[in-house]
């Protein structure tokens, strides 16, 4: 950051950011006391299910019904094996997500909000990890992790299909 000023006339200020910085709109999420980031480009809709939007077919027990589809339903608590405030999907938030033509929906505990983050590789940093794309500092200095949503989707649908 460069800042440039003359008495009188104002002040320039020049801000320069590196070539290999990548900027994510995303959605955040919560499960239990965690923070993660779906890119909002994968985001379809988000709502609360009711009882009958619950199915059970062909030996899948999660699968949620939403506009006529059946989705594979991931739960972000089991998958990354954190607490979750609820395992009641009822109680909690489906998250529609489509990637590669296929869709799925994401339990979560609760949405947070939207927000604009820089983007830091862990697979750079530390290692690849099944379902994480990513981490990110948010603005309270906490670390959110920024999640895969085509292995995600992949996860469901390769579940589905074996059950089939």
């Amino acid at each position: 950051m460069d800042i440039e000023s003359i008495t009188g006339v104002g002040t320039r200020m020049t801000v320069r950011l590196p070539l290999t910085l990548a900027i994510l709109d995303g959605m955040s999420i919560a499960v239990g006391n965690e923070t993660y980031l779906i890119p909002l480009n994968y985001v379809v809709e988000s709502l609360q299910p009711t009882r009958a939007m619950i199915k059970s077919v062909g030996g899948v027990q999660r699968l949620i019904q939403v506009r006529g589809e059946y989705l594979p339903v991931v739960a972000l608590h089991e998958l990354f094996n954190v607490p979750a405030r609820t395992a009641d999907f009822e109680r909690g938030i489906m998250v529609v997500l489509e990637a590669d033509g296929a869709k799925a929906a994401l339990f979560v505990d609760s949405l947070v909000g939207q927000h604009q983050v820089v983007i830091k590789s862990l697979e750079a940093n530390y290692r690849k990890v099944a379902g994480i794309a990513g981490a990110t500092i948010m603005g309270d200095g906490r670390v959110a992790m920024i999640l895969d949503v085509i292995a995600l989707v992949a996860m469901a649908r390769g579940t589905l299909a074996a059950a089939a």
